[in-house]
């Protein structure tokens, strides 16, 4: 992993070469990571890619085949009991306890970690009005919505008060309110300054949440940067095209296939697809007045994160297949 001349512990996370295989299965495949502290670094990849499989490593949780890490100045495998002191986990579905109620699930975390039994209970009560749960404290879990789930588990993981928060595709299966006051927490988070590394594979996420970006396929991290680094990485611009006759979009899709070197996404009679050179649009058009293709729309635009994924990975961020992972 290249520096950048910063001293190393202005950064919270740092990994060099991680490999981890199940069986024939390799699901890191040398990752290098660098998470600055009081940031959000976002970890992008279709299921299966690996996200999971590097949280589970830098939370300690596996042991890596190869490679090195450390988490907060920690060396994730020599001193594993000192990092799990400063992290928070949060993995993709709710861990709650759902037979005890808000309260009872935050007392008996503050507890296992070491907390009396008056300063646990203020901790959970803090943290249950933090997070706009004060009014459900004392009914069970099982009562809550998908979105109270997620933030009474986001809460569980904050009781210790991690310097590092490990939020491994969070917001799953919320609603677009949910995930937006998901959002908002975490932005309150890292202006506390808590440093936070977020796999997802919603573009949209991390395009909203990330300070830089790394987009993680088959175990590999194949580009990093801001969202803008990497949108400008493949262009920073998208062709949009739609025939007006709705016949004749295999043809335009076959055109813009050939001519810009990346498979168009297709909305309804819209073909779109990253454009990275000025000779595209004026081919595209060309091909088409001789293919006798009638033109309603053509526009180029700025490129999206999704278009960056599906440039740089030649498939959609939501495709690709859960690996199976076994235990260590």
């Amino acid at each position: 992993m290249k520096t950048d001349g910063r001293q190393l512990m202005s950064y919270a996370i740092r990994a060099e070469g991680l490999v981890r295989r199940f069986g024939e299965t390799t699901a890191l495949a040398g990752v290098d990571l660098g998470v600055r502290a009081g940031t959000v670094f976002g970890l992008l990849g279709p299921n299966g890619a690996g996200k999971t499989t590097a949280v589970r490593v830098l939370a300690t949780l596996l042991r890596p085949d190869a490679g090195t890490a450390t988490v907060a100045g920690y060396d994730v495998f020599r001193q594993a009991h000192q990092v799990r002191q400063v992290i928070g986990l949060t993995g993709q579905y709710a861990s709650v306890d759902e037979t005890l109620t808000g309260t009872e699930n935050l007392l008996l975390i503050g507890r296992l970690l070491g907390y009396s039994r008056g300063d646990a209970r203020a901790r959970a009560r803090q943290l249950l009005a933090e997070f706009h749960l004060s009014d459900a404290a004392d009914r069970a879990a099982k009562t809550y919505s998908g979105g109270m789930r997620r933030r009474l588990d986001l809460a569980a993981s904050l009781v210790g008060r991690p310097r590092v928060l490990f939020l491994d595709e969070p917001t799953t299966g919320l609603d677009p309110r949910s995930r937006t006051e998901l959002w908002g927490i975490v932005r309150d988070l890292v202006g506390s300054g808590v440093t936070v590394l977020l796999t997802t594979q919603y573009l949209e996420e991390a395009d909203q949440l990330a300070d830089e970006i790394a987009v993680i396929d088959h175990g590999r991290v194949i580009a990093q940067g801001t969202s803008e680094e990497l949108k400008a990485k493949v262009g920073g611009q998208a062709l949009v095209v739609r025939p007006a006759d709705p016949g004749d979009l295999a043809m335009v899709v076959g055109v813009l296939r050939e001519v810009a070197g990346a498979e168009p996404e297709l909305n309804q009679h819209t073909a779109t697809v990253p454009v990275s050179g000025g000779d595209v649009l004026p081919a595209v058009v060309r091909r088409l007045e001789d293919a006798d293709v009638t033109i309603a729309e053509l526009a180029l635009r700025g490129a999206s994160l999704d278009e960056v994924f599906l440039s740089l990975t030649g498939h959609r961020a939501e495709d690709g297949t859960e690996l199976a992972e076994v235990p260590a």
